[in-house]
């Protein structure tokens, strides 16, 4: 089966967007999202990206499992996965109105980029966000994922208040994104959005995904939080910018 041009650039994007979901255990997914729309389509580019970031996730796993936060990981999926199953209903009402949603996730996400920035280099100690505030970005964050197959630039901003090490925002992270994109890639399949040529990138890209993963790995080994933490606000604003040109 022969590779268009088209698709050799997808294949690109999952190289490059599976090294950043690696370090920072969120944002591939979005990143790669508006561009694969484009190269691939809107069907292939949910079904194909959602199953790698899957298989990203357990890159980031296996090597991290002792650092999982079982506590934090038991209430953001309890919370998440609501919020998925109300984003699966709502995405069919959005149908006719992809373009207004797409804006307004945009602008949230880059507001809510902006404000953690501004807390990260503030001389103020920065508060964990109390029981309604987190319930609220969390069951936000599973309603755009449901929607649109991409809640991470909400979920960071939720954990990057709960955890204070690294490796243990990563893997729990990760965890999360195995048993959601789980969810959805069932919901997908359900759906028929994999088709033969869907399936044949699919193939390739897990090829590609292997070397993502392992370069993303060494990379995340060497940075410090506060540069970690930077990249990943620095990542969320692309993503929010990536929605609003969607």
């Amino acid at each position: 089966m022969a590779i268009k041009t088209q698709e050799l650039l997808f294949l690109l994007i999952v190289l490059l967007s599976n090294i950043i979901q690696c370090i920072t255990g969120f944002a591939g997914t979005v990143l790669a999202m508006p561009f694969s729309v484009i190269l691939i389509g809107d069907e292939s580019a949910k079904a194909i990206l959602n199953v790698l970031g899957a298989a990203a996730s357990v890159g980031v796993v296996i090597p991290g499992f002792r650092k999982i936060n079982k506590k934090e990981f038991l209430k953001i999926v309890g919370f998440m996965l609501p919020g998925i199953i109300a984003g699966h209903f709502l995405s069919q009402m959005l149908a006719s109105a992809v373009r207004v949603a797409h804006i307004l996730l945009g602008s949230i996400v880059i507001l809510f980029a902006i404000l953690n920035f501004v807390k990260l280099f503030s001389k103020k100690e920065a508060k964990k966000p109390g029981p309604v505030l987190s319930a609220g970005i969390l069951l936000g964050s599973g309603l755009i994922h449901g929607v649109f197959v991409c809640g991470g630039p909400l979920l960071v901003t939720y954990a990057s208040r709960r955890f204070d090490d690294t490796e243990e925002f990563r893997s729990t992270l990760s965890a999360v994104w195995i048993v959601l994109n789980g969810i959805m890639i069932f919901s997908h399949w359900q759906s028929g959005f994999f088709d033969r040529q869907t399936l044949f990138l699919l193939a390739i890209s897990l090829v590609i995904l292997v070397a993502a993963v392992l370069i993303g790995n060494l990379i995340a080994k060497k940075l410090s939080k506060k540069v970690f933490l930077i990249l990943s606000y620095v990542l969320m604003i692309i993503s929010g910018l990536s929605l609003l040109i969607q």
